[in-house]
């Protein structure tokens, strides 16, 4: 057996092992206090299975989509030591033109309103 096939079966063998070890050693024993919903120490005051709000995962979605833009343009100053910076330039220039419309897309159609 070469390397590649004995990492892949050790892997595999030791996922196998610890899928079964976790259902296996958990001590299922819920009682009221595991199952009531978590409020800082207090009584529950209403129930903690209501739906959010959709308008709140579109505003989470757009913080990461702008959050993993930023992460993706932090090596740009440093685009200008590649042969051909101008490519780097119009792709970045993309990117951001890209995200600008969709943005100005979610405004105009009201999607980032709190209130209606």
């Amino acid at each position: 057996m070469n390397l590649i096939s004995t990492v892949l079966l050790i892997a595999s063998v030791l996922s196998i092992v610890l899928i079964f070890v976790s259902f296996w050693l958990p001590q299922l024993n819920p009682d009221y206090e595991k199952l009531s919903p978590y409020e800082c120490g207090f009584d529950p005051l209403g129930s903690a299975r209501l739906p959010f709000s959709l308008r709140f995962f579109l505003i989470a979605i757009l913080f990461l989509l702008f959050d993993l833009e930023i992460a993706l343009l932090l090596p740009l100053p440093w685009g200008d030591q590649l042969t051909n910076p101008l490519m780097t330039f119009i792709w970045a220039s993309s990117v951001l033109a890209l995200l600008t419309l969709g943005l100005i897309y979610e405004w105009t159609q009201g999607g980032l309103e709190w209130a209606e």
